[in-house]
């Protein structure tokens, strides 16, 4: 076993598996987390209550975010049952950085009511979700709660400027629910939602012919060159010395805290020596896959959490060549973040048939991973493999989120 797996191994595992889903404003900052409990709502606030550990990891980890040139915490959705509100059994979580999420099949009784009111006196932000606006049931909360949720899959697109305008006088903020593309997100926007949840980020709006940035070019001839057996630092360098600011970048992350290399590197040459052709594969990769123009942080983040969790569960299984499970998970948004559709990207990306089928097809070990770390981040906790013991899972996605986070910190800074 690797000494990074055994680390993992021995680290604290919790009694619940846990995931976040980011909240994004109409910039597409994200502004809030939602967090997604194996089994959902059951039993959330009380594993965050009771263990010390779960609610040390949603502070230090799950709620912490690399934006605006430092680290900083942001407010987390926790979905909350009738049982818990009415039983007195809400701990005492801080209002700054928690909102309470009441579901829509709950029991709306008087009693109900003032409970959520009593909570919003406390400080908290009351989410609503599952609102049905032929419901009567849910208009004695319109006055009570501060975001209301529009799932807009299920209400419909062409539905909700009627449905917006009867919720006008209440002056809500209004979460766009379910949006699964980037055409959804423009359609909401200019209905004036103020919040957005779901998906749009990780699907790509193919523009016909559409090219890499130049910059990008040379990340794609410097991955080329190292594909070849006669690869050298000297001939690495003749190829980066195209772009001295790029070399910098790559230089200034490869020595941040994310590496932990063993003293300063100064140059491709130096880095090689030190550390080998694959170390600089990685760097090359994690570079390829910063932020374009006008798209947000929040990709690239997705981007590293995957690559670094497949990495990562490719150690627990004892695969020698977790590296490959890394470019898999990093490159699986590539498209998203091109807006070049993936078989035609990957035809100008030097890669294996391997990598290339676990990218297109999701097939092989490498594919299964990352269909993994798929369902992991959507909560999906049920549909698991199994390849690895359920808490390591939770284990890996931890430390992927701290990881993704360093890395950012040094792209960003």
């Amino acid at each position: 076993m690797s000494k990074l797996a055994s680390t993992l191994e021995s680290e604290d595992q919790l009694s619940v598996l846990m995931a976040r889903q980011p909240i994004f404003s109409k910039s597409q900052d994200v502004v809030a987390f939602e967090l997604l409990f194996r089994g959902q709502e059951a039993g959330n606030l009380e594993v965050i209550k009771d263990d010390i550990a779960t609610f040390d990891v949603v502070m230090n980890t799950y709620a912490n975010i690399v934006a605006d040139g430092g680290s900083k915490r942001l407010p987390c959705y926790l979905k909350i049952t009738d049982k818990v509100l009415l039983n007195n059994s809400l701990p005492e979580l801080p209002p700054s950085l928690f909102s309470l999420e009441i579901l829509g099949r709950s029991d709306i009784t008087p009693e109900f009511i003032a409970k959520v009111k009593e909570c919003a006196q406390k400080g908290y932000r009351i989410v609503l979700a599952d609102y049905d606006p032929h419901d009567p049931k849910f208009d004695r909360l319109l006055n009570v709660i501060h975001v209301l949720k529009l799932d807009i899959q299920r209400l419909g697109l062409s539905e909700l400027p009627n449905i917006i305008h009867k919720l006008r006088p209440h002056q809500l903020d209004l979460l766009a629910d379910k949006v699964e593309t980037k055409d959804e997100f423009r359609q909401c926007l200019e209905m004036g939602f103020s919040l957005y949840q779901g998906y749009f980020l990780s699907h790509p709006m193919p523009v016909k012919g559409k090219k890499i940035s130049s910059n990008k070019v040379l990340l794609l001839q410097l991955l080329g060159e190292l594909e070849q057996d006669s690869a050298t630092g000297t001939s690495l360098e003749g190829i980066a010395i195209n772009d001295p600011a790029l070399t910098y970048k790559i230089l200034k992350v490869v020595n941040s805290a994310a590496f932990h290399v063993p003293r300063e590197i100064n140059s491709l040459s130096h880095a090689i020596t030190l550390l080998g052709m694959e170390q600089i594969r990685r760097w090359i990769m994690l570079f390829l896959t910063t932020a374009q123009d006008g798209k947000p942080n929040q990709l690239t983040r997705n981007m590293l959490i995957r690559g670094r969790m497949c990495e990562l569960l490719a150690e627990l299984m004892g695969n020698a060549h977790s590296m490959n499970y890394f470019i898999v998970g990093l490159l699986s948004q590539l498209d998203a973040l091109f807006d070049i559709d993936m078989k035609e990207l990957l035809n100008e990306v030097p890669l294996s048939h391997e990598l290339k089928d676990a990218l297109l097809h999701l097939s092989g070990p490498m594919g299964e991973t990352l269909k993994d770390v798929e369902k992991y981040e959507r909560g999906q906790f049920e549909q698991l493999s199994g390849s690895v013991d359920r808490p390591l899972y939770e284990v890996a996605y931890r430390h992927s989120l701290k990881w993704s986070e360093q890395v950012m910190n040094a792209l960003l800074s």
